[in-house]
């Protein structure tokens, strides 16, 4: 029992376990308290172990990180439809190639495009009757063997079959489709909204397609991307607009990007509480790829903040305080709000300020 009370009293230099017999001694206290504050008395071995030093300020830009992923840009993304339900006849791409806007990317047979090519059959032989037969009735008006009542009826049948006419084109070009192709050559082509990759495919050939809502496949430009940053509601007073950021990626981590913050959402995330913010880069070279996982770094105005050495601080109960001359050998706790740790110094938010004598080393000798 000796040898581990000696052991402690080594380690501890006897702080408060030989409490007695220092006083029998007439050896000086280490520390006294009284109140709040811890005084080191004249004598105390503690005052050659302790350093004390003003707290400085320096100017410095508050960062925040947070977590981000990359995504394609959504007004250069484009979900693929298809005009009709069919049967896709030939599929002439495949996942992750690259396309150009026009390009062919499938061929479906479809009764609905067969039926409104008949439609649009229908009506030209029906305008080109009622054309016929207006011109029939004009020639005969000016003889004089027909009435104006069958003059003003040829003239209302090439009306309506003219409108109808017009509409069966107007639904054919509205869906891309040649107004002249043969009955043998009646498919229906999809072709490429805009120029990109193909990053979703959900068809094959001789995939039946019932719903028209589904896409078949997504092209999406990615020469630009986006990385889309979450920061946590505590945090939303902190970003805006144009906020200079830095993004870092764990496919390189040796890269640094430096961007700055495009868009901030006006809406808070309801299941995570996050607000989104995006912040756009330059992908010719297609290093970026969507849903890679990113950190963002978002950098502040620079102010000026007090700096301690990381020494200073102390974990008391969950929380972090530093201890401050109030007198000479005389101290109080002080709780702080250490904001951001550069190298081997602290930002601090508060709790204390510049020139506030500071315990930078040995501090936790008059630790709890």
């Amino acid at each position: 029992m000796f040898g581990v009370l000696f052991v402690a009293a080594a380690f501890t230099h006897g702080f408060g376990l030989f409490a007695k017999s220092a006083k029998e001694s007439g050896e000086p206290e280490l520390l006294t308290r009284q109140g709040d504050r811890i005084v080191v008395p004249e004598g105390s071995a503690l005052r050659g172990r302790l350093s004390v030093a003003p707290a400085s300020s320096a100017p410095m830009s508050a960062k925040l990180v947070v977590p981000a992923v990359v995504e394609s840009d959504p007004a250069r993304t484009a979900l693929v439809l298809p005009a009709f339900g069919g049967r896709v006849r030939e599929l002439k791409v495949s996942l992750g190639e690259r396309v150009t806007r026009g390009q062919l990317l499938a061929l479906i047979d479809s009764p609905d495009l067969a039926q409104a090519y008949d439609d649009n059959d229908k009506a030209a032989d029906a305008f080109q009757l009622a054309d016929k037969a207006l011109a029939r009735q004009k020639e005969q008006s000016k003889i004089g063997t027909v009435s104006d009542q069958d003059l003003d009826q040829a003239k209302s049948n090439y009306v309506q079959a003219d409108a109808e006419y017009a509409r069966t084109k107007a639904h054919l070009k509205a869906l891309d489709l040649a107004l002249d192709a043969k009955p043998g050559a009646r498919s229906l082509a999809v072709t490429a909204p805009l120029s990109g990759s193909i990053t979703a495919l959900s068809v094959a050939p001789g995939t039946l397609i019932n719903d028209t809502t589904q896409p078949l496949m997504t092209v999406a430009d990615l020469s630009t991307v986006w990385v889309t940053a979450m920061v946590p509601e505590k945090d939303v007073g902190a970003i805006s607009p144009k906020q200079a950021a830095e993004v870092r990626l764990m496919a390189y981590p040796d890269r640094v990007l430096h961007g700055s913050v495009l868009f901030v959402s006006d809406v808070i995330e309801p299941d995570t509480r996050r607000n989104k913010l995006r912040i756009a880069f330059p992908n010719a070279d297609r290093m970026l790829k969507p849903n890679m996982f990113a950190s963002v770094t978002l950098v502040g105005a620079s102010s000026s903040r007090v700096v301690l050495p990381s020494s200073a601080l102390l974990m008391n109960n969950d929380r972090t305080s530093v201890f401050v001359a109030v007198a000479p050998w005389t101290f109080e706790r002080r709780i702080v709000d250490p904001d951001l740790e550069e190298g081997s110094s602290v930002a601090i938010r508060s709790g204390i300020v510049a020139g506030d004598q500071v315990v930078v080393k040995g501090g936790i000798l008059l630790n709890d």
